[in-house]
């Protein structure tokens, strides 16, 4: 059922993504396949992908129980959190604090997990910011 309910969802998104594709503009000088063309080849596949799970759904799936869809939550509030804290703490620090726990909520031991929340911040640090020269969120104390 659910197969069936996600397949007509997206096979209305694809007949709509279609119709406001066709109401691009075309100007007097483009190229041949024109703007058009890259849109309707995506909602063509989403169609034919939605398709094929209404007419052939996989059997129904076995949802989580209500403590894993408890640690889903969980992580879902680490991630919306990181991005306040991301401003406010700088990339280092609010990196450091979810990679911990999203570490630790996935089996690790606390002291394990505060190291690897250490290490993945630092090294994602040292990589985009001083190797790939990338602008990363600066905190009140430069990192």
């Amino acid at each position: 059922m659910s197969d069936r309910v996600f397949g007509g969802v997206c096979l209305l998104l694809s007949v709509l993504y279609i119709y406001f594709a066709m109401q691009i503009q075309v100007g007097f000088v483009s190229d041949p396949m024109g703007p058009k063309a890259f849109p309707v080849v995506v909602g063509t596949a989403l169609g034919i992908a939605s398709l094929y799970l209404l007419l052939k759904p996989d059997p129904e799936p076995l949802w989580p129980q209500l403590g894993r869809l408890a640690e889903i939550a969980f992580s879902i509030v680490v991630m919306v959190a990181y991005t306040y804290a991301l401003p406010q703490f700088g990339f280092v620090v609010s990196t450091t604090v979810a990679a911990a726990l999203l570490s630790w909520r996935l089996g690790a031991t606390p002291l394990a997990a505060a190291i690897a929340g250490i290490c993945i911040a630092v090294g994602i640090f040292v990589i985009f910011r001083m190797v790939l020269k990338l602008s990363l969120a600066i905190g009140p104390w430069g990192f």
